[in-house]
C-alpha cells in the first residue's frame, strides 16, 4: 500500500489540448494544497515523465492521439497504480468512456471546464480541485495566489426548509435514500447489483457531472435486478425501482396523494454540489421519517452528514460505509462524528442489512 501523501499534492496533467492544459494548470495552481509538477500533450510522453517523477495524482484526458486515455489508464493500473481523475468532455460517447475509466480504476471523473468563461470556472474550479485532492488521498484499488474567489458554501437551507414534524404516511411503503461521492460509482454498483427485485423504492444522489448520470444509470440497470433509471420530474418512487438524481439538479421528494414522487431543482450549489446529498436526505426526513433508511457511502467532504443527522432525528435507520472499504472516508466520517449514524458497516454488511429490512 502506498504511503499517504501530504499537501501540497503533486499533479501531472495529461491532455492533448494546450489550452486545456494551461487552464487546468491555472485551476490547480490556484489551490495552495496542489502543485502541478508537469504537463504532457499525450499519454506516451506522460509514461516517460512517470519514469522520472511520481505524482500523487494524474489529471487525465479521455480522447487523445497515439494512445487514448483508457489504454493509458489500463496500462498504468497494471504496472504502476496511482490515483487518476478523468477529465472528459460532456458528450454521449465521452460519458461512456469516462464510466469505463472508473471500472479500470480511475478514482473520479470531472467535466472539462468551459474555456474562456470566467464565471463558469468560478463554479466548477473548486469542485475540480476538491476531486483532485480527494483522489490524491484515496486508496487505489487494482504558497499560491488564487485567481478566483471560492464559491460561497450554501447549506440545504438554500433549497429546502427543515421540518420538525415528519409526515411518514400510514401504510406507505418504506424508502431507502443513498448518498455517495468519490468512489461511489463502484460502491453503488457493488451495493445495488445483489439486491432483489422486490426492494423498497431507492433514491440516490451520486456527485457526478450532468452528462454522465444517464449512462451511469443505464450501466447499473444492465447489471441489477432492480429497475435503475435517471430520475425525471414527477417520477414516482416505487418498489423495485432506483431513481438516480440527474447531474446538476437537486432531487427531493414530494407527496402526491399517498405516493412519493421526485421533484428536481436547479438552485444554488449546496456544500458546493448539485445534486446535494443533504438536500435529498432532508426531504426524506421531512416527508418519510422513521419509515426511511439512510445510507452514506464513500466520498470527500461533508455533504450528507447534516441531512443524515436530520433523518436520524426523524427516526430513520442510518448506515455509513466503514473506513476500510471507502475510497475516501470523508462523508461517512463526518456523519459518524456528528452522531448521525446508527450502524457502520462494510459494503457486504450494508447489502445484508438492506435485504433484511425489505
Amino acid at each position: 500500500m502506498r504511503e499517504k501523501p501530504s499537501p501540497p499534492y503533486k499533479v501531472l496533467i495529461v491532455d492533448d489540448s494546450a489550452v486545456v492544459r494551461q487552464t487546468l494548470k491555472q485551476i490547480y495552481s490556484s489551490d495552495p494544497e496542489l502543485e502541478v509538477i508537469g504537463t504532457a500533450p499525450d499519454a506516451l510522453i506522460a509514461l516517460r515523465m512517470l519514469g522520472e517523477s511520481r505524482p500523487d495524482v494524474i489529471s487525465l484526458d479521455v480522447q487523445m492521439p497515439r494512445m487514448d486515455g483508457l489504454t493509458f489508464l489500463e496500462r498504468l493500473m497494471k504496472s504502476n497504480p496511482m490515483p487518476v481523475v478523468m477529465v472528459s468532455a460532456l458528450t454521449t460517447q465521452g460519458s461512456k468512456e469516462a464510466l469505463r475509466s472508473l471500472e479500470l480504476g480511475a478514482v473520479d471523473i470531472v467535466e472539462k471546464p468551459k474555456l474562456g468563461v470566467r464565471e463558469a470556472l468560478e463554479e466548477i474550479s473548486i469542485q475540480i480541485c476538491d476531486k483532485i485532492k480527494a483522489a490524491a488521498q484515496s486508496r487505489v484499488k487494482t504558497p499560491h495566489q488564487r485567481f478566483i474567489t471560492p464559491a460561497k458554501k450554501f447549506s440545504a437551507d438554500a433549497i429546502l426548509a427543515a421540518s420538525n414534524t415528519p409526515k411518514g404516511i400510514k401504510g406507505q411503503d418504506s424508502l431507502i435514500a443513498i448518498g455517495a461521492s468519490t468512489g461511489g460509482t463502484i460502491a453503488l454498483r457493488e451495493v445495488l447489483a445483489p439486491l432483489p427485485a422486490d426492494m423498497p423504492g431507492i433514491v440516490i444522489v451520486q456527485h457526478m457531472p450532468k452528462a454522465f448520470t444517464t449512462s451511469f444509470a443505464e450501466s447499473l440497470n444492465n447489471e441489477c435486478q432492480l429497475n435503475v433509471v435517471e430520475a425525471k420530474e414527477g417520477e414516482e418512487v416505487e418498489r423495485g425501482k432506483v431513481l438516480i438524481s440527474p447531474g446538476d439538479q437537486h432531487m427531493m421528494l414530494k407527496l402526491v396523494g399517498k405516493k412519493y414522487t421526485v421533484t428536481l431543482n436547479s438552485g444554488e450549489l449546496v456544500n458546493r454540489h448539485r445534486p446535494s446529498v443533504d438536500v435529498l436526505f432532508r426531504s426524506v426526513a421531512n416527508l418519510v421519517g422513521k419509515k426511511s433508511i439512510g445510507v452514506i457511502l464513500t466520498g470527500m467532504g461533508d455533504d450528507g452528514a447534516a441531512g443524515l443527522s436530520e433523518m436520524h432525528d426523524a427516526g430513520s435507520l442510518t448506515l455509513a460505509q466503514d473506513e476500510e472499504s471507502c475510497v475516501v472516508y470523508g462523508m461517512p466520517r463526518k456523519a459518524v462524528e456528528c452522531g448521525a449514524v446508527d450502524e457502520v458497516k462494510n459494503l457486504e454488511g450494508i447489502i445484508k442489512r438492506l435485504i433484511a429490512l425489505r
